[in-house]
């Protein structure tokens, strides 16, 4: 094969020379007997196609098939791209929804500006706040806040992507890739732990799946519960890193009458109850360090309640870990087996938890000439966008669109259809987008009038490069199937 035989593919900035038979280095586009080809289908929604989908041959306008679905929408997984967008997006279809004339101008986005938010539900330690996250032993983002029972990542980003190695750009954009399209990554946090992420499933946490997320802090566990252990036990503590609670000194237990007991937390008071730091954060109870919840109790005192016979129950926020205990003569709790009217207590809290999830939200800022494809006076589409009157989405997903200048946005990657993001060597993410508006407001933005098509010519004529398109049900449906895979031979590259 000679130099000849190769073509050159502009549907993005890095410009392949492609053979014959192979892709590009993005595995998006390929040359098929000289001619350059998107390998994979346009995805087109419609809430009345069941279960696995069909192929509609874009571009062949002998195609007999059935009709499309009236209600089918086209989103920009597999249209393909016209970045840096000196030319109008790859489709530009004009629709009718309940009577009102709309536009949906549609395109695969390239994203140096984008990342990707976690949220893992565990009150496992993953490590210290700021702490970095790390893939393939390159930086890939940080530990972010810790919200009501769960441990939050931000990931990626431009420093990551472009500002780092070239190792830390191609693993930030591999872990990324892999996150947006709902596979496990593993995860190593500086100073902390080892977490397997997938979206829509359970975070493993050094080897060990997590269950539950807690039902509450050990306050608000003590105040849900107070009045069904009342008669049952003499004192109940709920050992929580945030916030452990204690029954008989909390605001739930002193309305409900309960008597004092003498017993003493080793840990910062807060209000009367409520006890801050109790232990380091860990993987133990209630995501502190405690194997032994023994540990933060100090001396009982006889003098405000302590005596011989005196009953305890210590629980954890999920209901996974517990204790029972007595007092003997000398004031120290003694485990005794839990009664079986106190384990259907504990069962509660069990039932009470959620399953613990990874959920995996894409976020990028789809400024720059991305908008010059949509409109000749791009701020327009910003202010459009800002003000509800376009209606931003990401594969056939809804968005939220951030307050503020731009169009920095977020979407659920599991409300997309499988499959639906890439990724091109620079690095950088591909996201599908889709802007859907009436006509009039189109028009008036400086839309590209003269690119607007129905369906029946997009179908008909498909997109700047051939492509085949596939029909597939909305994402919230059963049956989605994953896109056809490419047959060309990716191109290894040093």
């Amino acid at each position: 094969m000679n130099a000849a035989d190769k073509i050159r593919c502009d549907a993005c900035p890095v410009m392949c020379y492609i053979a014959p038979g192979q892709t590009g280095a993005c595995d998006r586009y390929a040359n098929d007997a000289g001619r350059i080809i998107r390998t994979d289908p346009v995805v087109m929604l419609s809430h009345t196609v069941q279960g696995g989908g069909r192929v509609v041959p874009f571009a062949l306008r002998d195609w007999d098939g059935d009709p499309l679905p009236g209600d089918t929408f086209v989103t920009g997984i597999g249209a393909g791209t016209t970045y840096p967008d000196y030319k109008p997006a790859p489709f530009i279809v004009s629709s009718r929804i309940e009577g009102a004339d709309m536009v949906t101008v549609v395109t695969e986005a390239i994203f140096s500006y984008c990342g990707v938010k976690v949220k893992i539900d565990t009150d496992r330690f993953l490590g210290p706040e700021g702490a970095t996250v790390r893939a393939g032993g390159e930086a890939v983002g940080h530990v972010s806040t810790a919200e009501y029972g769960s441990q939050m990542l931000s990931l990626g980003g431009v420093h990551h992507l472009t500002g780092g190695s070239k190792a830390e750009g191609r693993l930030t954009c591999a872990a990324l890739l892999s996150l947006c399209n709902g596979e496990a990554v593993e995860l190593t946090i500086d100073g902390g732990s080892t977490v397997v992420v997938q979206a829509g499933r359970p975070p493993v946490v050094d080897g060990t799946p997590e269950r539950r997320m807690r039902v509450g802090c050990g306050s608000a566990t003590i105040g849900m519960f107070a009045s069904q252990w009342r008669g049952l036990v003499d004192e109940v503590v709920v050992v929580d890193d945030h916030i452990t609670g204690v029954v008989s000194e909390h605001q739930a237990g002193k309305v409900l009458g309960w008597e004092p007991t003498g017993i003493r937390i080793k840990g910062h008071r807060s209000t009367p109850g409520r006890y801050f730091r109790v232990s380091e954060p860990g993987l133990g109870w209630g995501g502190t360090r405690l194997t032994d919840p023994l540990e933060i109790l100090g001396p009982w005192e006889a003098k405000k309640g302590a005596r011989p016979g005196l009953t305890l129950l210590m629980v954890s926020t999920t209901g996974e870990e517990f204790g029972f205990y007595v007092l003997d003569e000398e004031l120290r709790p003694q485990a005794q087996p839990l009664p079986q009217a106190l384990r259907a207590t504990v069962g509660l809290i069990d039932e009470n938890c959620e399953p613990s999830l990874c959920t995996v939200l894409f976020m990028g800022g789809a400024g720059g000439s991305l908008r010059a494809g949509v409109t000749r006076n791009p701020v327009r589409l910003t202010r459009s966008v800002q003000a509800g009157v376009t209606r931003l989405t990401s594969g056939g997903a809804d968005c939220y669109v951030w307050p503020g200048g731009g169009i920095t946005f977020m979407v659920d990657v599991t409300a997309l259809p499988p499959g639906a993001f890439g990724a091109v060597p620079t690095p950088a993410l591909v996201a599908p987008l889709e802007f859907t508006l009436p006509r009039e407001a189109y028009l008036a933005m400086g839309g590209h009038e003269d690119s607007i098509r129905t369906l029946d010519q997009v179908v008909a004529g498909g997109g700047e490069y051939p492509v085949a398109a596939r029909v597939e049900p909305w994402p919230s449906e059963a049956g989605a199937s994953p896109r056809t895979p490419g047959v060309f031979q990716k191109v290894q590259r040093p």
